[in-house]
């Protein structure tokens, strides 16, 4: 159903794709956006270890929203800040692309779920404990959640000479 990786001398582990998906901060989704054109946008996401789903927040309406409700198939991009070898001016970047299924869920149906994403996203960004659940206190009324489930994964290491 899902291609193999063309250059897969590249292809990196199921590992470090997970590690990637942990640590980069943003990644791009991409839905089926209106009149046949995919719709893209970055966002900030929380990978859960315990379930291996994606999970990121929005607003109750929206483009990103009607797109999902019309077709739950979605795309998730993301890579690393990668590095370069010493005296070697190409940079060197981990990607990885998901393939899977979203489901919305309304915040204040599904409190639990948002604040175990909710605490899971702001500790990628703020030490603050307490951070998550003043905003989800403040915002959650006006919140959906997003859960992606993975149908398929890869990942690869870029040389960008």
């Amino acid at each position: 159903m899902f291609r193999n990786m063309r250059r897969f001398k590249q292809q990196i582990s199921d590992a470090e794709c997970i590690e990637v998906l942990k640590n980069a901060p943003r990644g791009v989704l991409s839905v089926h956006g209106e009149d046949g054109y995919p719709y893209g946008l970055p966002i900030s996401h929380w990978y859960n270890e315990e379930d291996g789903k994606i999970y990121f927040h929005g607003a109750k309406a929206g483009h990103k929203l009607d797109a999902i409700r019309a077709n739950d198939k979605v795309s998730f991009c993301v890579m690393d800040e990668g590095y370069r070898e010493e005296g070697d001016w190409a940079l060197n970047i981990k990607s990885v692309i998901i393939f899977g299924r979203i489901k919305a869920y309304e915040y204040t149906e599904f409190p639990d779920i948002g604040r175990i994403m909710g605490r899971g996203l702001t500790a990628k960004f703020t030490d603050d404990p307490n951070y998550a659940d003043d905003e989800l206190a403040k915002v959650g009324k006006n919140m959906m959640v997003f859960e992606i489930t993975i149908d398929h994964m890869t990942g690869k290491l870029v040389n960008e000479s």
